[in-house]
């Protein structure tokens, strides 16, 4: 299960909030099944780029350590 403990922004690193196209060349995964592992808490949750609109974004540092942590998980 992904764990949304974001990293502190005090390592140098602005925050970075990357689109769906950019998630998906990172991950490797289609913008359906993001979406199925994000329903099941599986992956790190998107930001809405506009109250009530559909723009949404995810932080770089979230995806990097989710695939992080898939990396960790295959022994």
């Amino acid at each position: 299960m992904y764990n949304e403990k974001t990293r502190p922004l005090m390592d140098n690193k602005p925050a970075r909030l990357i689109r769906i196209r950019e998630v998906m060349n990172m991950v490797g995964l289609s913008k359906s099944h993001i979406y199925f592992l994000a329903a099941q808490g599986k992956f790190p949750k998107s930001i809405s780029l506009v109250p009530g609109g559909t723009s949404v974004a995810w932080l770089e540092s979230e995806i990097e350590d989710f695939i992080n942590q898939q990396i960790k998980a295959r022994g």
